[in-house]
């Protein structure tokens, strides 16, 4: 027998209209329905609190830290692993997709000094003008212009130096919402690792060009002296530096500095240095800082270029190095 409801949720009796049983008023009313039980509430607090920190731990993994950066502050460093992926899917792995996503964080930077003028790069690495650079680059200069990719000017002052590994930070004034690199991780790189370099080469900013890399931990001397480097921006010829006891580039001078370099054989020119090496994925992984050129300081500078010999700081120094440079360390 098959059972109905009507729609007010009555009970349809399937006998109405015959003749019933007479009901004694005597008898105990038939037994209702017994409720249903009320189903358990299950204990999500612990599970909600994982799940929270899953998302969390997702996000950073994932390369999201510009959320958090937003969140905490604009003096915030956005830092990766190797396998954050800041070029779009679309493009992953290529040239263009690097070029796009990675040059509004690389500037133009223009210091002058009683020596002369340099032209090089820097990497913008918080919302707020932080950038990073060389020390040769900004090193005794009395006025500092920074020009960004879509062609903003900022003044700019020296926050910190240090010219044993050749690096300086710098803070423009009256800057903010600017696009922050993302600083990689290069411990993992291996020899033949594609990476592209962005900079300002003869003051043609924005340049890109790629390749690989052709070598690792290779110890480079660079001067430290505080017009060094301004002269040999102004001469054309170059970074002077040294390596296995020979000097290229001009004469280092007797005050000089040896780090462990990454070798890259992508075209670096003078005005690259301070600008980014890049791995496929958008992340910094070296600050290139100095390049190999035939060309001697009496040289003419026409004759100064890239031949596939160029040197880069490692991102892990820059950023074991950084709260030594905030601090205002002039080393």
């Amino acid at each position: 027998m098959t059972e109905s409801f009507h729609r007010s949720g009555e009970y349809e009796n399937p006998y109405e209209g015959q003749q019933q049983a007479p009901v004694n008023p005597e008898w105990p009313p038939p037994p209702a329905y017994a409720p249903a039980p009320a189903p358990k509430k299950r204990n999500r607090g612990p599970v909600a609190l994982l799940a929270a920190v899953a998302i969390v731990a997702a996000a950073i993994g994932g390369g999201t830290a510009y959320g958090i950066q937003e969140l905490t502050g604009s003096d915030t460093v956005t830092s990766s692993s190797t396998s954050t992926n800041v070029v779009p899917s679309a493009q992953k792995g290529t040239v263009a997709g690097v070029a796009k996503a990675v040059s509004p964080s690389i500037v133009e930077i223009s210091a002058a000094s009683n020596a002369g003028s340099a032209t090089g790069s820097g990497v913008i690495i918080t919302s707020g003008g932080e950038i990073v650079t060389n020390n040769h680059v900004v090193s005794g200069a009395s006025q500092i212009k920074v020009t960004t990719s879509d062609g903003k000017s900022y003044s700019a002052k020296v926050v910190g130096t240090d010219s044993k590994k050749d690096l300086a930070l710098i803070k423009l004034e009256n800057a903010s919402g600017l696009k922050a690199a993302t600083l990689g991780d290069s411990s993992g790189l291996q020899v033949g690792d594609q990476v592209v370099a962005i900079g300002s080469p003869e003051g043609l900013s924005g340049t890109v060009t790629s390749g690989i890399i052709s070598a690792l931990d290779r110890d480079v001397t660079v001067p430290t002296e505080e017009d060094q480097g301004q002269q040999q921006f102004q001469q054309g010829d170059g970074w002077p530096f040294e390596f296995g006891g020979r000097q290229f580039n001009g004469d280092t001078g007797s005050d000089t500095t040896t780090y462990k370099a990454l070798q890259t054989d992508a075209s670096l020119n003078p005005g690259n240095s301070g600008g980014a090496l890049i791995d496929m994925n958008g992340n910094i992984i070296g600050i290139n800082s100095a390049m190999y050129s035939p060309t001697g300081a009496a040289s003419s500078s026409s004759d100064a270029g890239s031949v596939g010999l160029g040197f880069a700081i490692p991102i892990n120094t820059v950023k074991a190095d950084l709260a030594k440079l905030r601090a205002g360390s002039t080393d």
